[in-house]
């Protein structure tokens, strides 16, 4: 993990974040998205203060993990749901973590008490990463949408803050 940092998203980072985020639609296991969006829809639909890039050594952007509020009641304003991309060429050296670790961070030191995420239950790395950061799998919500032609679960995964009460 020592060739790899984490930084705020930047907007020079749009081509590399849309990139890696595409390749992970195409696995088929990320995602009910086929296509990634425009930036302009990216950029309007995850909160600014907590979109973190993983960058190496050579300073290309090789994953990024992002936030959107789950509601807009006030009663929820510390709900969110996140998004976690590792460019495949990087996955198994740390940038999956290290950018988790950035965003509970980041949340916690604006109060949010609860992040959130769905996963496909056929993303089992997927899952034990978020395993291993500390969020826990709450159930599996079945057949929830149709993806491809054939009808798919999601585990819902959540991370409650034991610092913010």
């Amino acid at each position: 993990m020592a060739d790899i940092t984490v930084r705020p998203m930047a907007t020079d980072n749009a081509d590399r974040v849309l990139a890696i985020y595409q390749a992970g639609l195409d696995t088929g296991q990320a995602s009910f998205e086929t296509v990634a969006p425009t930036w302009a829809a990216f950029d309007a639909g995850k909160l600014a203060d907590h979109r973190f890039v993983a960058i190496d050594a050579d300073e290309v952007v090789v994953g990024w993990v992002a936030v959107s509020p789950t509601s807009t009641r006030a009663v929820y304003a510390g709900v969110v749901e996140h998004s976690v991309y590792v460019d495949p060429a990087a996955q198994g050296r740390g940038a999956g973590r290290l950018l988790l670790d950035a965003l509970i961070a980041s949340t916690e030191a604006a109060g949010i008490w609860t992040i959130q995420s769905g996963v496909f239950p056929e993303n089992t790395a997927s899952l034990a990463l978020h395993q291993r950061a500390g969020f826990r799998v709450i159930g599996t919500r079945e057949r929830v949408g149709r993806h491809h032609g054939r009808w798919r679960d999601v585990v819902l995964l959540e991370r409650r803050s034991p610092t913010i009460h």
